[in-house]
């Protein structure tokens, strides 16, 4: 297969950078304008514990270079998601978060999303966190929808396909179901404008080193994330059910990539392309 220089380009550029700047940009913004009421020490701490926790898992894993940036995709998150008036718990969350990508792995792939499994845990385990959905109001959440809608198009490596898939299965089912108790559409319009949603399906469902290798297995993915999330919410009647739903499909990735193989995903896309080029892909 021959590489055309514009593919080769679009690969080189890391779309890790486009989600630090977009989440460093919904966590300032949410601070300043917002009133999120973040405490800017504790934000502090969970970064640097995730930096350090980023630095020790190279080390351990004996990687040739110390690369932050995955670490810090995970705790801008975990900054505008996690909720805790307890500080060694919101460490204790940075260093899940980061700890799992290494330890937690399956041929090759993470098996879970970073900061999913580092709330979901916490949930589990303690009553002294929460995630705050309702802070954003709907200019800002439309902005950053915009914002992170633009993204994908222009960073064509993230999985656009698997965030917007999800957002309509999600959408279409929590519209149907309100239209089916005959409630008027504001109420499930209304549900539908949350920030905290937006981060799950731009940043945590879309991750590349999580998700299913294949296009169809992607969005096979995405409707079952829906679908659980939904019994999760109107079912069992438990909060943040795409959060829940996330963590408990996860292991299903490998057996979804087995039924619809496709394309490893690297995040330097054009070192992977010219690997392709030289086997003759």
């Amino acid at each position: 297969m021959e590489l055309s220089p514009n593919r080769l380009a679009r690969g080189s550029v890391d779309p890790r950078y486009f989600q630090i700047g977009a989440l460093g940009a919904a966590l300032v913004y949410g601070q300043w304008a917002l009133g999120f009421e973040l405490n800017p020490l504790l934000c502090a701490g969970v970064i640097l514990f995730a930096l350090v926790a980023q630095y020790a898992g190279t080390r351990w894993a004996e990687l040739p270079a110390f690369d932050p940036r995955s670490a810090l995709i995970s705790s801008f998150s975990l900054c505008l998601l996690l909720r805790t008036d307890a500080w060694p718990l919101a460490l204790l969350a940075a260093a899940v978060a980061v700890g799992s990508k290494f330890f937690l792995r399956f041929r090759g792939k993470h098996v879970f999303n970073p900061t999913n499994f580092a709330i979901v845990l916490l949930l589990a385990l303690t009553d002294r966190v929460w995630v705050s959905p309702g802070q954003w109001g709907a200019s800002a959440i439309f902005a950053f929808f915009v914002l992170c809608a633009g993204g994908l198009v222009i960073f064509r490596s993230l999985r656009a396909d698997v965030s917007l898939a999800f957002l309509g299965f999600y959408a279409a089912l929590v519209i149907g179901r309100s239209l089916w108790l005959g409630d008027p559409l504001a109420v499930p319009l209304h549900r539908l404008m949350n920030g905290s949603l937006l981060i799950f399906a731009f940043f945590m469902i879309s991750d590349p080193k999580t998700t299913p290798d294949s296009r169809p297995g992607r969005a096979l993915y995405a409707l079952l994330v829906a679908l659980l999330a939904m019994y999760i919410e109107y079912r069992l009647f438990r909060t943040n059910g795409a959060l829940w739903s996330l963590a408990l499909l996860s292991p299903l990735v490998p057996l979804i990539d087995r039924l619809a193989p496709g394309t490893r995903y690297e995040w330097n896309m054009a070192a992977s392309l010219r690997n392709a080029a030289r086997k003759g892909a």
